[in-house]
């Protein structure tokens, strides 16, 4: 199963609320939720958190979150009259397309938590990372699963996590702009803001974290999940 990351941010004159809204409510429902290769779609709302990851912060307001069988649906889903006539038509009319940053991954789930559901009011910390220079591929992927995810998932008030790798063909032509994604669930915004000030995560998790990742390249959004199809797949 893929599980696709779009990032993408608001075209210029539209506010972050104007944006989630469109998304959520328009495209996502009119054309994306129509493309039918798609098994489970949400979109990830922004939410304004204190110690968020990057410098610069990133400028997205939103994630996409698309799973899908396979490579093969996957090229089949960009070529249906759904994506083309629909939703690919549509995105120019709310988000910035030149900014959009997409990642496919293979997902780890290192800690299951409760069941998903809609509905839930939970917040989400999505993390983007890039290994250390000189740090060979597979390495990475086996250290970030054995070492540093099993600091991680002792992090005060985490719920779920979430480890997803990369796909292989992200690296056909060249480097992936980022080796993987990461999601932390918290029950709400203070928790998350409570964990991000933890002398666990600003020593325990940050220092895990340097061993593999560059960072310079690290960096995160918290949202809010509104599901679209799912959470069970169709």
């Amino acid at each position: 199963m893929i599980h696709q990351f779009i990032l993408a941010a608001p075209k210029p004159g539209m506010t972050a609320q104007e944006f989630q809204d469109y998304w959520v409510n328009t495209h996502a429902v009119q054309y994306a939720a129509k493309i039918p290769q798609i098994r489970k779609y949400l979109v990830d709302t922004v939410v304004e958190i204190e110690g968020n990851l990057g410098t610069p912060p990133l400028p997205h307001q939103g994630i996409a979150e698309i799973w899908l069988a396979n490579g093969e649906e996957q090229l089949a889903s960009l070529q249906t009259d759904e994506f083309l006539n629909g939703a690919r038509l549509d995105e120019p009319k709310w988000a910035a397309f030149w900014m959009t940053l997409v990642v496919d991954t293979t997902a780890h789930e290192i800690v299951a938590g409760p069941p998903l559901a809609k509905g839930q009011d939970w917040v989400k910390l999505t993390v983007l990372l890039k290994r250390r220079p000189g740090t060979d591929l597979a390495d990475y992927r086996k250290r970030s699963l054995d070492e540093y995810a099993g600091v991680v998932k002792e992090l005060p008030g985490l719920r779920r996590y979430l480890h997803a790798h990369t796909v292989d063909g992200a690296y056909v032509f060249g480097e992936s702009g980022f080796d993987s994604v990461e999601q932390l669930w918290f029950d709400d915004v203070p928790a998350l803001e409570a964990a991000l000030k933890s002398p666990y995560f600003t020593e325990r998790v940050t220092a895990a974290r340097e061993e593999i990742a560059d960072p310079k390249y690290v960096f995160s959004l918290a949202v809010r999940e509104n599901w679209i199809i799912g959470p069970d797949a169709r």
